[in-house]
């Protein structure tokens, strides 16, 4: 399994038959560079959104229509790309599991919101429900918080689904910080590997994981570079 960070939320994920965009932000995300685009997406099977934001979703059209790979989303949010931009979707709800050339994913709750906030005309466009996914293969399994704050749900999340992985967003402000992210960690999973995101992409946010590293010192937790692979 292959890990590589797209920088802000995004990540590519290399897991059983797939390869998995994630949130994957890379026209205008200023951690990204954009001459390396065809890198990140070479070889990508599905898109998956967490929510609708621009910082998570403003490029998946693009890159759906030209690399001509589905996008799975929440139903809603899915329906309408579908409908209005004649986009391959791949619908699914809280609770749901699709198999993605193998790789099982489950979408689980996030705390949060979900708007279209990047249409170029002011328009907050409601966008269904934020969420986050549990991806299971190879032996592992990824949680994907998406933009969420600490929730209650984390710990059936972490009894039922048990991932040893987690991408947590920790950059403060609009999601967790990273106290909140270690203490949701420490009391609601067993992480052997964390990989935070959602930080440094701005000055509002943490620029660094050292908080998130020392709170965490039985977890191998990873500050990922852009494009630099993370094998598992």
């Amino acid at each position: 399994m292959k890990i590589t960070f797209l920088g802000h939320s995004g990540f590519r994920i290399e897991i059983e038959g797939a390869v998995l965009l994630v949130d994957p932000w890379l026209i205008g995300n200023p951690m990204f560079p954009e001459d390396r685009r065809d890198e990140a997406t070479e070889g990508a099977t599905h898109i998956l959104i967490t929510h609708g934001h621009g910082d998570h979703a403003s490029s998946s059209l693009s890159i759906a229509r030209e690399k001509g790979i589905p996008i799975a989303a929440i139903h809603e949010l899915a329906t309408f790309w579908g409908n209005e931009d004649g986009i391959e979707t791949l619908g699914f709800g809280k609770g749901g599991t699709i198999d993605l050339n193998g790789a099982k994913v489950t979408m689980v709750n996030a705390s949060h919101s979900s708007t279209l906030d990047h249409l170029g005309d002011n328009r907050l466009l409601h966008a269904g429900s934020e969420a986050g996914f549990m991806i299971a293969g190879e032996g592992h399994v990824i949680y994907v918080s998406g933009d969420t704050d600490i929730m209650a749900d984390m710990e059936w999340m972490g009894d039922l689904h048990k991932p040893d992985i987690g991408i947590l967003c920790a950059g403060g402000h609009y999601t967790m910080d990273m106290a909140r992210a270690a203490y949701a960690a420490k009391r609601y999973f067993d992480f052997k590997t964390v990989i935070p995101c959602h930080y440094k992409t701005f000055p509002i946010l943490a620029q660094s994981a050292e908080e998130l590293i020392k709170a965490l010192p039985d977890v191998n937790v990873i500050e990922p570079e852009v494009l630099k692979p993370i094998t598992i």
